[in-house]
């Protein structure tokens, strides 16, 4: 039995999405706060993700206006963080995991982050009906975050499989394989988002790079025929 382990962000959703559903309750606040032009405040924080990253861009834009105190800017980390998000599966995603839950393949997510911010991306993606478990490693503890392999332990666990039966299929190269690798997963790198062309040493590499996750089988058939 093949158990089946997603990472989330950049897998099974497009990240800039939520950043841009953040960015849009952020605005709203802005306006219906101060009356600011909403438009013109999701602008402002738009160009400056472009040109410095996500770093100071509550910084920035409340700075435009006058208003940067320590009080507004947590205000508007707090909103961009607990908001609903709209987001929405990958039409690839979407599909694999109809797929998978026909052929009755365990299902799991392993994400860092935020431990409210994960779940609100679980949630609004409709992922906790879709599958067993979903791990948000920072509920453990930080030190058990990625490239721990503390959650896909758990994992294989509570499937009583070996660690060769679990595929993790995720985005990052800098923490994704790296600590699971090395103990017999099955890994898979799946080239998009904000690691898509990100180039690590031989060592943080998966076994198996895709373009799209509508590869997945293929390759699991692969290693099928292989064994």
């Amino acid at each position: 039995m093949k158990v089946f382990v997603f990472d989330l962000d950049d897998t099974l959703y497009e990240e800039i999405t939520f950043v841009r559903s953040g960015f849009q309750a952020v605005a709203s606040y802005l306006s219906e706060q101060f009356g600011i032009n909403s438009q013109e405040a999701f602008s402002i924080m738009w160009d400056v993700l472009e040109q410095e990253g996500r770093g100071k861009v509550f910084d920035r834009v409340l700075e435009h206006y006058g208003m940067a105190t320590r009080r507004n800017i947590r205000k508007c980390l707090s909103i961009y963080r607990l908001h609903r998000p709209d987001i929405t599966l990958s039409p690839d995603a979407d599909a694999v995991l109809k797929r998978l839950a026909v052929e009755g393949s365990p299902i799991y997510i392993v994400t860092d982050g935020n431990k409210v911010v994960q779940y609100n991306k679980i949630k609004a993606l409709g992922l906790e009906e879709r599958v067993r478990k979903c791990y948000i490693t920072y509920r453990y503890g930080r030190h058990r975050s990625k490239p721990s392999p503390y959650c896909f332990q758990l994992i294989a666990q509570t499937e009583k499989v070996d660690p060769s039966d679990i595929i993790y299929i995720g985005d990052n190269p800098n923490k994704d394989f790296v600590g699971i690798r090395p103990l017999g997963y099955r890994t898979i790198r799946i080239r998009r988002g904000h690691f898509k062309d990100t180039v690590k040493p031989e060592e943080y590499n998966a076994d198996v790079e895709v373009e799209t996750l509508d590869q997945l089988f293929e390759t699991t058939t692969a290693w099928d025929v292989s064994q």
